[in-house]
């Protein structure tokens, strides 16, 4: 029965550990993947800034979701103000920055050449390696005994870390899908609204142009000669 105790006490304090490490990890994985849907009005311009250390990885991803050209310009500036990359009206784009300096980058989408068109437009930040706090081996201290197992712990965080990035793998790419499909939508919606005003405007034309031949040909046989007696 010792073995047993043994091995059913070190799987309560694994379980206990495990479910404050997921805690931490689900909280650190929310502050370095997110998504933002915004309004840019026309002849605006909308500036973001993200907190970053030396080191660190930025990723940017965004798309025009809808109006007119379904295109912005888009730039990212440094802490220092130096400009790292620049976008000239395009519906898309994907650019990674290797943070050189602390401080907070800029990332701007601009739509001041449209004065007539809103745009919609979607991005997604991902960031990496992100220092935290939490020593990511800080839970091997409270476990002892790690050799009685079959099954080593740090198997087990492996497994756990990999399905981790694989998931929120995952989730960005459903994420940038359900953009994908947003635009898609947008654009048949703007052409189904184009396809019907057009159709309209060539009927009205055709019953004009009708009405003006009957007029016409009616004109032609009408006798306006004045019969005296």
């Amino acid at each position: 029965m010792e073995p047993l105790r043994l091995f059913l006490c070190v799987l309560a304090v694994f379980i206990s550990l495990l479910s404050d490490r997921l805690a931490a990890l689900a909280s650190f994985s929310q502050g370095t993947d997110s998504d933002f849907t915004f309004s840019l009005p026309a002849g605006k311009k909308e500036c973001f800034f993200q907190t970053m250390k030396r080191g660190a990885s930025l990723e940017i991803e965004y798309q025009v979701l809808d109006g007119a050209g379904l295109d912005v310009d888009f730039l990212i500036s440094s802490p220092s103000g130096q400009l790292l990359f620049s976008d000239q009206r395009k519906s898309d784009g994907v650019h990674t920055v290797e943070t050189m300096e602390d401080g907070d980058y800029m990332f701007c989408f601009d739509n001041g050449f449209s004065s007539m068109s809103e745009k919609l437009v979607f991005f997604e930040l991902i960031l990496d390696n992100m220092e935290t706090e939490e020593d990511p081996d800080e839970w091997k201290e409270h476990v002892i005994g790690i050799d009685t197992l079959d099954m080593k712990l740090e198997d087990i965080m492996d497994t756990i870390n990999s399905v981790k990035s694989r998931l929120g793998k995952s989730v960005q790419i459903q994420t940038l899908l359900r953009a994908f499909e947003a635009r898609d939508r947008n654009l048949q919606e703007s052409n189904f609204d184009r396809v019907n005003f057009w159709s309209v405007v060539n009927l009205a034309v055709m019953m004009v142009v009708s009405a003006v031949q009957v007029y016409l040909v009616r004109s032609l046989f009408e006798d306006k000669r004045k019969i005296r007696t």
